[in-house]
């Protein structure tokens, strides 16, 4: 057993899928899938259910995730303790939208501080508009944002991720019988369909629906990522969002499934702006650098870029 043994096992429980997992860690399936196999096999227990749906955890699969976490945690910990770090210092302004502080930004965060203790970052969160606003009027440094909406040609921007989207149902629905693994937009129009809003979800939604003949039957809309969870994993409605905010389950506990689609959607791109011809002062660089090389070399979750 050995670390990338927890790191393929971790990432494949927390995603429900093997194809998820491989996405997240920047790898191939057959990596994570022979990564478990070799787990299972040294442990001598079955740790999850394969169906067409994902793999669902066994028994001994949750009481090995917990140990797992566990293990995990204690190396953190222990890396922790010899590391240099770095001594710059400093304040960065930087501004953050909804989606990208909630599911992006937390963790690396969390690595900056420790990589960086000198670093002050001055978080903000607001809408696009008004990042926008405040980059060109110097009032942040930089910001993480939804490249993928951006829509101001007098800033620079850089993608650091893509985040795949995929339609969301419930555990028992038609779409993961019926066989194929792939719905149309004709099918996904005649279900109801629960429609988020926050961080212009909903106009990213309907500029890809405009390229079918077809239109989302929406029964509701709402900001709530957690009221999108609970509708869909209790049958009351389907929808399409990203990789990067999926969970597997419910606040209840409700498992949520995920299908392809058989028309391409536009992913989910998240990444740097900044007000172009400035001068990066130290700290900002070194931001962009560590971001740039969480995002451009192969990185466990628990190795942190040089310092």
């Amino acid at each position: 057993m050995n670390f990338r043994h927890l790191k393929y096992f971790v990432a494949t429980a927390e995603s429900g899928q093997v194809s998820r997992a491989a996405t997240l860690l920047s790898i191939s399936q057959s990596s994570v899938t022979g990564a478990i196999r070799d787990l299972e096999a040294e442990l001598g227990a079955t740790l999850f259910q394969r169906s067409a749906q994902g793999m669902e955890l066994t028994e001994a699969g949750r009481e090995f995730l917990a140990s797992a976490h566990e293990i995990l945690e204690k190396l953190d910990e222990a890396s922790k303790l010899t590391r240099r770090h770095s001594t710059v210092t400093g304040v960065i302004s930087l501004a953050a939208t909804y989606t990208v502080l909630g599911y992006f930004l937390p963790y690396h965060l969390d690595r900056l501080a420790h990589l960086y203790p000198g670093l002050e970052i001055r978080l903000s969160e607001l809408n696009r508009e008004s990042i926008e606003e405040g980059l060109l009027s110097n009032r942040f440094d930089m910001a993480v944002v939804l490249t993928s909406n951006l829509n101001n040609p007098e800033l620079d921007s850089e993608t650091l991720l893509r985040s795949s989207r995929r339609l969301w149902v419930p555990n028992n629905h038609r779409f993961l019988r019926k066989g194929k693994g792939k719905a149309s937009f004709k099918e996904i129009s005649e279900e109801e369909y629960i429609m988020l809003t926050i961080d212009e979800a909903a106009h990213t939604t309907m500029k890809y629906w405009s390229g079918t003949s077809y239109q989302p039957k929406v029964r509701l809309r709402t900001s709530s990522l957690e009221a999108v969870r609970s509708m869909i994993a209790n049958g009351q409605g389907i929808t399409i969002l990203s990789d990067m905010v999926y969970r597997p389950w419910s606040l209840e506990g409700k498992r949520i499934g995920t299908v392809t689609t058989e028309r391409e959607i536009p992913s989910m791109d998240v990444g740097l702006a900044w007000r172009p011809g400035i001068e990066f002062s130290r700290p900002v660089a070194v931001l962009a650098d560590y971001f740039r090389q969480c995002y451009t070399l192969p990185q466990t979750p628990f190795s942190l870029p040089r310092s």
